[in-house]
Parts: C-alpha cells; structure tokens; sequence
C-alpha cells in the first residue's frame, strides 16, 4: 500500500487499487481487486487520514489469503502509513512537530 497526502486540505480520502498480470490472469486479478475494495471499506473509515490518496497493491496471496487476516494486513499498514505520513492534529492537518525532517540524500564526492 502506498499513500501521500494531497495538501489540497480536503476532507476527502481518494483510494485507487492496481493489481498486475505478475498474479494472474484477468479473472485472479479482479478478484484481487475487489476483495481489496471490501478490506477497503471495512478499514478505511476508521483508520484513513483525510486529504490522503492511498493506492492498494495486490499481492500474489490476495486471492488466497484469509478474509480476517487479509483484513489485519490492511489495518497495519494503514496503521504503518499513518505514522510514516505523521499523525494529525485537532483540524485534521498534519502538525509540523509531528512530520519527520525531510534530508535529502547524501552524495559522497569521489
């Protein structure tokens, strides 16, 4: 799962799902897919942070995997992606305090 926050302050939250032809042919990927949208709608409102994109990526597992523990991966890396993006404060915004400095890489001089 990837996410990124628009900064457009919008309380919207925006979900797109992908799945490639690496896990099968198209039947295997929309099942994918929409058992991804139901893991979605199960999680995502308590969970999602407002004014974020979030893009779920099938796996080669989603087909197979269990309902309950498909549900759990979905929850943690919500959960995982919350503290990544910084948590929110009261208005829903993230506060600066709580988002990690952005260094940019290091290039070592040869």
């Amino acid at each position: 799962m990837q996410a990124r926050d628009r900064g457009d302050g919008a309380g919207v939250v925006r979900v797109g799902f992908t799945a490639t032809r690496r896990i099968g042919g198209a039947v295997v990927r929309n099942r994918a897919k929409r058992r991804l949208r139901e893991a979605a709608r199960a999680t995502f409102p308590g969970l999602a942070r407002a004014g974020c994109d979030y893009v779920l990526i099938a796996r080669g597992g989603s087909t197979s995997r269990p309902y309950p523990r498909l549900l759990d991966d979905v929850k943690s890396a919500l959960i995982r992606l919350a503290a990544d993006l910084g948590a929110p404060d009261a208005r829903g915004d993230a506060s600066p305090a709580s988002t990690p400095p952005q260094n940019p890489p290091r290039i070592n001089p040869a």
